[in-house]
């Protein structure tokens, strides 16, 4: 081809055979220096950019530092200021918390005037309140069982010793607890909390810390199990995976955490809200088709092929994401500034502008005002987008967006219909954002024994959460009581109450799954 180019004939057929030769070159080639720049805009800003989609949160949100630095500058001692002045709050302070603790300390002047040496009496006091931290610490619960004997008949007796989250073992359940919420909800490995633990003088080997972290979820590993039951009986729930890293002979290999979230709140359900994780090796498809086999309601996907075998006739439905349609559109205006992907975006935000709108309302009135709302926006927006393919090159990034969207906005049409579905998966994704955090100080599982453990701490902690339940009060509670409970009355321990006992027909809904 390009020992074509060097010479030229002379021929004026020929040379306009090269020239348009030449011509499909050069188009060959700005496609795929477009696509090239495409590409490295994606990773640059996948490894330098902001995760955040809004518009407002694209730069580093400093406010805090600026915030600290002005109270440090009105700290900071004034030469003409008026020592005895005391200097005007800004702001009205919330009381603090009546739950916490009182600690009194009384300042007296004395019982006799300073002045006259007379007898003072009390007219009222001042209370100045300060919250203070005492930091947490060890304590060593004792046991005692006396052994008893009768005077009369001389028989034996002694109380039975309660059960323990683990047999033999140290550790009872609130420290099992911390333990757990340290390494899955406030993402610190386990060999940070030995070091932390050793500042107490309690020296916990990091491999006596895995032994109790692998023990307590295995005994817990029935209550996920049964949270996975109640996702699974939802009309709808949301699925998503992300990658997590699994040390496998000596290299580390892309393992998977699959996503599976029931969350009624949007549109008023009844039924308390369940995250439910599973731990893969791989992403091969027949992973969520065993996760979810036989389910028939509604699952909102991201189009991630995996999904698809549990889609078809008798099968579940597909709910697409319009969120994905919109970043692509965001990635095209962000590395070329086209016109139509601004026009896509605005009209996309058109939509989420009646979601917000519908937010914690009940389906009917959802459905009524989509349907007024956003079914013509919805409408205006598939059609627009078919006219604009036509006016540009069908091997443009661009392109193959659009094409993209019109492939996905059927699939995501049922939400404008059925008040319990929604526009988007960001249900879901918010479940993964743990397992993002936590990966960036752990950095990978250690087998697929500890990625299975991983799971059943991440269903049970964002359950909690979900439900707005202290996770490490309820894991305190149950580890004491599920060594010893029924497996049949597994749904009395469920942290899916709001921290309430659940009511008699809330039993009988879960213990039925």
């Amino acid at each position: 081809m390009h020992e074509t180019f060097k010479s030229l004939p002379k021929d004026p057929a020929e040379l306009r055979a090269v020239s348009e030769l030449m011509a499909a070159e050069i188009k060959s080639q700005a496609y795929q220096i477009e696509k090239l720049k495409k590409e490295l805009a994606g990773h640059r800003k996948a490894r330098f950019g902001s995760k955040s989609e809004a518009m407002d949160q694209l730069a580093f949100d400093l406010q805090e530092d600026i915030e600290i630095a002005a109270a440090a500058q009105k700290t900071a001692p004034a030469d003409d200021a008026d020592e005895t002045t005391p200097a005007k709050r800004s702001h009205n302070r919330a009381p603090l918390p009546d739950h916490l603790e009182r600690q009194e300390e009384i300042l007296s002047p004395g019982d006799a005037c300073g002045d006259c040496g007379g007898a003072l009496r009390q007219l009222g006091e001042d209370v100045t309140e300060e919250l203070e931290y005492v930091p947490g610490h060890f304590v060593v619960k004792r046991i005692v069982r006396p052994r008893m004997t009768c005077t009369c008949c001389e028989a034996f007796a002694q109380a039975e010793l309660p059960s323990r989250p683990i047999p033999r073992g140290r550790p009872g359940p609130g420290l099992l607890a911390h333990v757990l919420v340290g390494k899955y909800c406030d993402h610190l490995p386990l060999y940070r909390q030995s070091e932390i633990y050793a500042r107490d003088k309690v020296n916990l080997h990091r491999s006596t810390l895995t032994g109790w972290v692998g023990q307590s979820t295995a005994l817990m590993e029935p209550l996920a199990a049964h949270i996975g039951k109640l996702v699974r009986a939802g009309p709808a729930l949301f699925a998503d995976d992300t990658p997590v890293k699994m040390q496998a002979k000596g290299r580390a290999q892309t393992a998977r955490l699959w996503s599976y979230v029931r969350d009624e709140r949007p549109w008023c359900g009844q039924a308390p809200s369940c995250a439910w994780y599973q731990f893969s090796v791989d992403r091969k498809g027949e992973h969520p088709s065993s996760h979810l086999k036989g389910y028939k309601g509604v699952i909102h996907a991201d189009g991630f092929t995996g999904f698809n075998a549990l889609f078809g006739d008798g099968k579940a439905r597909e709910q697409a994401c319009m969120v994905h349609v919109r970043r692509k559109f965001v990635d095209i205006y962000e590395s070329e500034g086209s016109a139509i992907a601004e026009e896509a975006i605005k009209r996309i935000a058109a939509l989420y502008g009646v979601e917000k709108e519908a937010r914690y309302n009940p389906a009917e009135e959802r459905v009524a005002l989509r349907q007024e709302k956003a079914k013509p926006v919805f409408d205006d927006l598939e059609a627009w987008l078919a006219l604009q393919l036509p006016k540009i090159s069908g091997k443009s990034t661009l392109a193959g967006v659009i094409r993209y969207a019109l492939g996905r906005m059927p699939k995501a049409r049922a939400y404008l219909e059925d008040g319990q579905l929604e526009l988007d998966n960001n249900i879901c994704e918010r479940s993964i954002r743990p397992v993002t955090l936590g990966r960036k100080n752990y950095l990978f599982m250690g087998s697929k024994g500890g990625g299975d453990a991983a799971a059943i701490a991440y269903t049970l902690i964002e359950t909690c959460r979900m439900n707005k339940i202290d996770p490490e009060a309820w894991l305190t509670w149950v580890l004491a009581r599920v060594a010893d409970h029924k497996m049949t009355r597994l749904h009395e321990l469920m942290p899916c109450w709001g921290g309430r006992l659940p009511t008699a027909s809330q039993c009988a809904m879960v213990s039925s799954l």
